[in-house]
């Protein structure tokens, strides 16, 4: 796998466990009025039916049809032996700090470090069709250096339907370049989010990360008091100075 990366705005919304949920004008989330939390086995197992009942002209036709509505050049590719390549496009959403592997001018790990990665960043991946959610997470996990358990994180697609958009968890099995090639290259047919397991809120993290988070915390306390503390000496002067300028004579 290969990557990129671009800075973009988005959203983001807290979903239970492999739920589904529709984003509406109003920026409100409801549970999907209809229908049952989708079986991750069940979406693995019908996406490769699907996937090896294509015969091969079938999905040269689909790589071509894909590549001639693609609009930002990132083409897919198919090989002699039926496997086939491209680039999908993941934005991070992630509401927790990461924890992050150090490393000197040598390449030799110094330590750990949490932060905040910046929201709306988003990631290209040049991958394979025979890449799965797990290695695309764990393809990811790697760019940034995060020292994180990818079983921490999920993958979920997103998608419109007239104006609703809707938000799913995909199973780790699942292949992301063969739900873009169906899907078509329009990020409205389907776009992939980076998230965190909604397994607890902090019950994930080991004892050192946490102490890492306070820490974070900490500094961040200290920069806003002191950006306040700034602003209202700020505020002293200019009245000061515009008393003694009201209390001069004449």
């Amino acid at each position: 796998m290969t990557w990129t990366s671009t800075m973009s705005s988005g959203y983001s919304s807290l979903e239970e466990d492999s739920e589904e949920y529709f984003f509406t004008a109003r920026t409100s989330f409801f549970k999907k009025p209809l229908g049952k939390p989708t079986d991750g086995k069940q979406d693995v197992e019908k996406e490769k039916e699907q996937r090896t009942q294509l015969s091969r002209e079938e999905l040269r036709q689909k790589v071509d049809l894909y590549n001639a509505a693609t609009r930002d050049h990132l083409k897919m590719t198919l090989n002699p032996n039926g496997l086939y390549t491209g680039f999908i496009k993941v934005q991070m959403e992630l509401r927790r700090p990461i924890t992050v592997r150090g490393a000197n001018h040598s390449g030799t790990s110094v330590g750990q470090e949490a932060f905040y990665l910046p929201r709306g960043s988003v990631n290209t991946l040049h991958i394979s069709s025979n890449n799965t959610v797990r290695q695309v997470i764990e393809a990811l996990l790697q760019k940034f250096t995060v020292a994180d358990n990818p079983a921490k994180f999920a993958l979920y697609k997103r998608f419109r339907r007239e104006d609703q958009v809707y938000v799913c968890k995909l199973a780790e099995g699942e292949h992301p370049l063969y739900l873009r090639l169906t899907a078509g290259p329009n990020p409205d047919s389907l776009s992939f989010v980076l998230r965190e397991q909604q397994t607890g809120e902090w019950d994930a993290f080991s004892i050192p990360e946490l102490y890492n988070f306070l820490r974070i915390l900490d500094r961040e306390e200290e920069e806003q008091m002191r950006i306040l503390t700034s602003r209202y000496k700020n505020y002293r002067e200019k009245l000061e100075e515009a008393l003694r300028t009201a209390s001069k004579p004449g």
